[in-house]
């Protein structure tokens, strides 16, 4: 049985008492918020809170991915809408994909003072990531194997050990997992990819985007996203923009479609 750290620890209580695995990701995206909320002084935090009304009842994890809050009313929206998942009892891993080195880094580290998780991107090593892995109490997905169709310009490079560059990622990332807060980004759309995955690295909880929008598999993610029963399957647009169309109805919509993602997955775990 893998040891987690605090955050894991959390991220399975609240799997159990939702028997939930889906992560919300709030991509908010200012072009598609509903228009009745475009006079309000925060757009993208009036919708947030509305989302979050309909779906915490379904969501083990809140994903808000940095790049729709990069500007000052951004930032602002991002700090309410983390503050009401934290008072809804649901944590928050925010999608940044951060990774650089020196004071960059540690600058970048700050960030995880006001989430529970982050993701992080591997390219640069062990020093650029150091300063996320020191804080023995958030969780950092290190990006693995994507689920885009040019992740492979890189991924799927052969090494001269005859392993794909993205297995050797997940080696290198079980070995930083000292402190027991590293998961791994590992997309549904190729499932054969997962199995090999999980194989390789039985301890590290995955977080699987893809199953949403992109048709990933959704039995896959269950049956090899999970490390003793952690784990999180996200779905961003197909939930929060479900109701689309619904005009100031469109939450409701998203409540649905995060309950029927949580049955649909819940339907493949043991």
């Amino acid at each position: 049985m893998p040891e987690f750290n605090a955050f894991f620890e959390r991220l399975r209580d609240r799997i159990d008492a939702t028997d939930s695995l889906v992560s919300v990701g709030l991509d908010a995206d200012i072009d598609r918020i509903p228009e009745h909320l475009l006079d309000k002084d925060l757009p993208r935090w009036a919708f947030n809170r509305r989302i979050i009304d309909a779906t915490h009842e379904y969501a083990a994890c809140y994903k808000p991915n940095a790049a729709f809050y990069e500007d000052a009313d951004g930032w602002r929206s991002l700090r309410e809408t983390v503050a009401y998942a934290h008072g809804k009892g649901v944590p928050v891993l925010l999608d940044a994909k951060r990774g650089d080195i020196g004071n960059t880094a540690r600058k970048y580290a700050e960030l995880l003072e006001h989430v529970d998780a982050i993701t992080a991107n591997p390219y640069m090593g062990r020093d650029s990531l150091e300063p996320f892995l020191s804080k023995a109490d958030k969780g950092v997905f290190v990006l693995c194997r994507t689920s885009n169709p040019g992740g492979s310009d890189l991924q799927d490079l052969e090494l001269a050990s005859g392993e794909p560059l993205y297995r050797r990622v997940a080696a290198v990332a079980d070995l930083w997992n000292e402190r027991g807060n590293v998961g791994l980004v590992v997309g549904a759309t190729v499932p054969e990819e997962l199995e090999e995955l999980r194989a390789e690295v039985p301890d590290l909880p995955f977080l699987v985007p893809g199953v949403g929008a992109q048709g990933g598999d959704a039995e896959a993610a269950v049956e090899y996203g999970l490390a003793d029963g952690v784990g999180l399957v996200n779905s961003s647009r197909g939930i929060i923009f479900a109701g689309e169309d619904a005009g100031e109805n469109f939450a409701k919509a998203s409540g649905q479609a995060a309950k029927r993602l949580r049955d649909r997955l819940n339907r493949h775990r043991e």
